[in-house]
């Protein structure tokens, strides 16, 4: 392994930490100090990070559109004891298009209910309180990306790579210990999200590091690492924190391209259906590389790559309905 790629593994075993450890404080003030105290690393070889990129990245995470109104209100409730379901229903029949986009994907064959949900009330009778607002949050992000071709990006088959993800990991976690299908759909959906981030506000070293991967075959996070000194998962779990995501989610996306990634169901789910999506070539997050399952990974899914591939039959469904809805 190179020394840019320690470096950049050593960085990210200190992101993590401080990740968890500031998870309660504001955002801002979070992400500067994630950035400001570096990696784990050799004082005497290694330079501080740049005080510039760390007031990039804040800025950049910060920067994202803001969400609409309804889900702005979501966001609010969730946070007040006192909410009920019916609270979170008139927010979210209050905005058309979030209504609409809410209800075709929770009929799509990504969930495969016996049955039509027809409302909003009953979306959250049959889900939950807590999967209709992440649901909603979810689907407010997907809103957010471009359409057609632009900063070394072809974002239909991006929301296609994500949609297929999150369809595989809903279905790894059916027949996973101690996973929540739709926790994992939902980390699923988002765990790409920080490359939009990097792409529209620090599009020179997201296009370098996309021209490199895509020229040596090697993963894109390296090639970030080694412009950047930081990835996008990173930055998409501070995106995620940003959003008011649950921690575990947080750290799931965090925790994509660690040495030792944590050992849960969430986790390996969402990692699985990352590199199951790109092995099978559905849709497109940046770049190919494929990565082997680490031993823990293995070993809750049941098997390698190769074996659970081949367990999990014909994905040609979630494919289509991908391209259907990325054409929407």
């Amino acid at each position: 392994m190179t020394g840019g790629a320690l470096r950049v593994r050593g960085w990210r075993r200190g992101c993590a930490s401080r990740l968890r450890a500031g998870a309660q404080s504001g955002f801002t003030r979070n992400l500067t100090a994630i950035c400001t105290t570096g990696p784990a690393r050799n004082q005497e070889t290694e330079p501080p990070l740049n005080a510039q990129l760390t007031e990039e990245l804040a800025n950049a995470v910060e920067r994202m559109p803001a969400f609409p109104k309804a889900v702005q209100r979501l966001l609010e409730l969730t946070q007040d004891a006192r909410c009920t379901p019916n609270d979170l229903i008139q927010v979210i029949e209050r905005d058309p298009v979030l209504t609409v986009k809410l209800l075709k994907v929770v009929n799509s064959a990504y969930f495969g209910l016996p049955k039509e949900i027809s409302s909003i009330g009953h979306a959250v009778v049959y889900l939950g309180f807590n999967v209709t607002k992440n649901l909603a949050v979810a689907m407010a992000a997907v809103g957010m990306l471009p359409r057609g071709q632009s900063d070394g990006f072809d974002w239909n088959a991006f929301l296609v790579h994500s949609l297929t993800t999150a369809a595989l990991a809903k279905q790894l976690a059916v027949r996973t210990e101690g996973a929540e299908p739709m926790e994992c759909f939902i980390t699923g959906l988002l765990h790409d999200f920080g490359k939009l981030v990097l792409a529209r506000f620090m599009p020179v070293p997201m296009g370098r590091a996309l021209d490199a991967c895509r020229a040596d075959g090697g993963s894109l996070h390296l090639a970030l690492g080694a412009e950047l000194g930081t990835d996008h998962a990173i930055v998409g779990a501070m995106l995620a924190q940003k959003w008011r995501f649950s921690p575990t989610m947080v750290e799931a996306i965090r925790n994509q391209f660690d040495l030792e990634p944590k050992d849960t169901a969430l986790v390996a789910c969402v990692f699985g259906a990352n590199q199951i999506s790109k092995k099978l070539g559905l849709g497109c997050g940046g770049n190919p590389f494929v990565s082997d399952l680490p031993a823990a990974i293995a070993q809750r899914l049941g098997g390698t790559l190769e074996q659970v591939i081949a367990s999990l039959g014909d994905t040609s469904t979630l494919h289509r309905e991908a391209l259907l809805f990325s054409a929407a």
